[in-house]
């Protein structure tokens, strides 16, 4: 403890030069903004993937259950009942998704459709997404209590086969809105059968829906591509008529003891995702974004350390007098090279804490009161402010950064009063 005190007076005290107290006091700032700015900077990504989670809840299921293997499930209405029967599932119904093409007023494009049963909307919170016309796909496809389809036999080809609701994409590239008369033809494919040269549109399933209305969740893969059709207007324009391509999940108690039951039920011929799971690319790139910047002020702040490694040197030599007067009454080499290095570690610590609660200050300010704006229209972004969200876990490696960059100090300190 006694090298401890020591360098505490020689941390308050003043210096014989200017130059040793400024460079101290640089060295103790550089740490300090470095580490604020570390602070800042994980919190606004974090507060940027909590927008992205939360908008992405809107509409993605809390469970999804797919096949391991293969594009489709294809014992749907079994795999759907066991679903349904774990405990703590709320809601179950099964999805068909595949591209297609998309066909109003001579316009087209290319879609991901949707098939979904009547209320699926008690699965997300898709009618809070819809900016135009009514969430409503005409077809009652629901049963009570247990969420299978009813047995509506779909529409001839080229028959009107309900509603459907686009993205805001392809309601834009086709220019269609909620209450037109013209209906939006969907062409894929024929999975199975032969091909007639001589009519080739009948290397297609078709179907018409009209445009019931228009949703916006202002998200990339979702507004873009999107439109939900009813599911058995899907499984006739795919055919697939008893299969689906995923069984979405609503839960009512703690995701992981459910999710730990449907794996354990399902067996490995099925993947259980969580939302994470779901979107993992999506989160894989904002928290790569994160730890790269991160990793970047990081580096600031090890270039910080040489301040304080400079001002090390400047005090050793400073106090050069005082080491040998320590000797002269008993201090060992030891015990003056642990004096400069808790010096130097005090440096940092004394640095690191004020950036810490600089940080939190400017974070938590920015949060609550939106100091920085986002350039843009206001009235186009979902949040007119950098999102702020500050996590224990990222003090804690910001603390533990502080950790190696006071060992690196301490080691450079060591050689350098090694020499007196």
């Amino acid at each position: 403890m006694l090298p401890l005190r020591v360098a505490i007076r020689y941390l308050l005290s003043g210096k014989a030069h200017a130059a040793t107290g400024i460079i101290t006091v640089i060295a103790t700032i550089g740490i300090a903004v470095t580490t604020a700015a570390l602070v800042v900077v994980l919190s606004v990504f974090n507060g940027f993937r909590n927008i992205i989670t939360d908008r992405l809840s809107l509409l993605d299921p809390e469970v999804s259950v797919v096949a391991a293997s293969g594009k489709t499930i294809a014992d749907a209405d079994r795999v759907l009942a066991s679903v349904a029967a774990v405990p703590g599932v709320e809601l179950a119904v099964p999805v068909v998704e595949d591209k297609a093409l998309a066909v109003h007023g001579g316009l087209q494009t290319n879609v991901v459709v949707k098939g979904v049963p009547d209320g699926y909307d008690r699965l997300n919170s898709v009618r809070s997404l819809m900016v135009d016309g009514e969430w409503s796909l005409p077809r009652p496809l629901l049963k009570e209590g247990c969420q299978a389809e009813a047995t509506a036999s779909p529409p001839p080809s080229g028959g009107v086969g309900g509603g459907l609701v686009l993205g805001t994409g392809p309601a834009i590239r086709l220019r269609a809105v909620s209450g037109q008369s013209e209906p939006v033809a969907l062409y894929a494919p024929q999975r199975s059968g032969t091909i007639n040269l001589a009519s080739p549109l009948g290397a297609f399933r078709s179907d018409t829906l009209t445009v019931a209305g228009v949703f916006e969740l202002s998200q990339d893969g979702y507004d873009t591509d999107l439109v939900f059709v009813p599911l058995d207007v899907a499984r006739h324009l795919f055919d697939r008529p008893n299969a689906a391509t995923a069984i979405e999940v609503k839960l009512s108690g703690e995701p992981k003891p459910v999710i730990d039951a449907l794996r354990k039920r399902l067996g490995s011929r099925y993947i259980v995702r969580d939302r994470l799971m779901q979107q993992d690319e999506a989160y894989r790139m904002v928290n790569t974004e994160k730890w790269m910047s991160g990793l970047l002020v990081a580096f600031i702040m090890l270039i910080a350390t040489f301040n304080v490694i400079g001002a090390m040197a400047l005090l050793i030599i400073e106090k050069r007098d005082d080491a040998r007067t320590m000797r002269a009454l008993g201090a060992t080499s030891g015990f003056v090279r642990r004096v400069f290095v808790a010096e130097s570690q005090l440096i940092t610590a004394v640095g690191t804490l004020v950036g810490i609660v600089l940080g939190l200050l400017v974070s938590l300010g920015q949060q609550h009161y939106g100091w920085l704006k986002l350039e843009g229209e206001p009235g186009t972004m979902l949040v007119d402010a950098y999102p702020v969200a500050v996590e224990a876990p990222d003090l804690l490696i910001i603390a533990a950064a502080a950790l190696l960059i006071a060992g690196v100090t301490a080691a450079a300190t060591r050689l350098l009063a090694s020499k007196l």
